[in-house]
């Protein structure tokens, strides 16, 4: 069995965000985020759900025309085609993003 932990080797990169898969299972894919507060704001509009937390920094985006402010410990669900952009983060920020593909659970 393979452990890892979320704080290690987690610096900033001089410039943008660093995606880094951490398990990918099924419908899922889980992924640490390191930023760095040199980014170049982009629209992400993704096929997937997303759900997403903060788990160290601050962070601003703008959701479907809303803006959001995001502090340590928050947490945001981004439904699948919903257009948002990260307009600015704090350096180092670190985040845990779920990427949740496929069709949601349910009866149907």
């Amino acid at each position: 069995m393979k452990t890892g932990n979320l704080y290690l080797n987690a610096e900033a990169p001089a410039t943008g965000e660093v995606f880094e898969p951490l398990l990918a299972h099924g419908g899922v894919l889980i992924e640490r985020i390191r930023s760095s507060s040199r980014i170049e704001p982009g629209e992400y509009v993704q096929e997937q759900d997303e759900w997403v937390a903060l788990l160290r920094g601050e962070a601003t985006l703008r959701v479907a025309g809303e803006m959001v402010a995001l502090r340590e410990g928050d947490h945001l669900f981004l439904p699948a085609r919903v257009p948002h952009t990260v307009l600015s983060v704090s350096e180092g920020a670190l985040w845990l993003a779920v990427h949740i593909h496929g069709k949601p659970a349910g009866p149907e």
